[in-house]
């Protein structure tokens, strides 16, 4: 196979993989328009067309999903064994692909930036913030970042950051005119800001937990969103009440008597955040490195070599 032929294929498999050309020049380091001509050099060698375009979105064909299906994992063996030599030389280089969720990308991954960066100078990270639960493996990252109970069981886990609470919380003024739920049953008497789960779609029941008793419940109100960006502001402005992970958001108001909690004594801890990766794939010291850094152990390092 020639070179040209490796790059057209490696060309069509990130498209698809990321159902984007955009998404799929900006990892290739191409234009659009060069990669767009790319992909018409695949089709008319092969004689075939390979996905379907509109103006919003692109798809593989039935021809194209079956090449894909067939070239995408030789394309992440070869990327599996390149990594692998690349580890034997103990040199930290490359493009790390990270997917990770937005609340992980904020509070972790963010401050750490810097010093990444200043210690690995030679590593790109290619970071993609995604709350829909994508296929990591499919979608061709190096590493995901979930809460624990949503990795997947054939993966290897990293805790990141301790169990977290859950809050239902309310603003004051919503609360001086409903009152306030004693039990998750008064509930279904409250006006309630629900969670819809990116990707799937679903929308989030609440649970809680009692000397033992647990109640699951789906309640109604006047909003349903997938981001926080949205839902926090709408519990200050007293749309009801939101049962959410303890964030910097709602840290703040809970502080400021902007939001109050309430049934306290039956909200749940959940599982922590977890970076994840595919016990196929091999660790490569570029994710290794991402670990230590997002663990902080590098710091610890640096202190104990002094």
């Amino acid at each position: 196979m020639r070179g040209s032929e490796f790059a057209e294929l490696k060309a069509f498999v990130a498209v698809v993989d990321r159902a984007s050309f955009a998404r799929a020049a900006d990892h290739l380091g191409l234009s659009r328009s060069a990669l767009s001509q790319i992909i018409r050099q695949l089709e008319s060698r092969l004689g075939a067309r390979l996905l379907n375009r509109t103006t919003r979105s692109v798809a593989p064909t039935e021809t194209g999903r079956r090449l894909h299906e067939r070239i995408a994992p030789m394309l992440r063996e070869i990327d599996d064994a390149v990594a692998q030599t690349v580890g034997a030389t103990s040199r930290t280089a490359g493009t790390l692909r990270i997917n990770t969720l937005s609340m992980a990308a904020k509070k972790i991954i963010a401050p750490r930036l810097g010093r990444f960066h200043r210690s690995h100078p030679e590593v790109v990270l290619d970071i993609v913030v995604d709350d829909g639960l994508s296929d990591i493996v499919a979608g061709g990252f190096d590493a995901g970042i979930r809460v624990g109970e949503r990795v997947q069981k054939d993966m290897v886990a990293v805790r990141l950051t301790p169990d977290v609470p859950l809050l239902a919380v309310a603003s004051p003024a919503y609360l001086a005119k409903a009152g306030e739920p004693k039990t998750p049953t008064d509930l279904h008497r409250h006006a309630c800001i629900n969670w819809r789960f990116p990707g799937s779609g679903r929308i989030a029941r609440w649970q809680f937990q009692k000397k033992g008793k647990k109640i699951e419940t789906l309640v109604e109100g006047a909003l349903i969103s997938n981001h926080q960006d949205i839902v926090v502001p709408a519990a200050l402005q007293g749309l009801g009440i939101f049962y959410a992970y303890n964030d910097d958001g709602i840290a703040e108001a809970l502080e400021r008597g902007k939001l109050k909690r309430v049934l306290t004594d039956w909200s749940l801890t959940m599982p922590g955040l977890y970076l994840y990766y595919s016990n196929r794939r091999h660790l490569q010291p570029a994710l290794r490195a991402f670990i230590d850094c997002l663990l902080d152990r590098e710091e610890g390092k640096r202190a104990s070599s002094k």
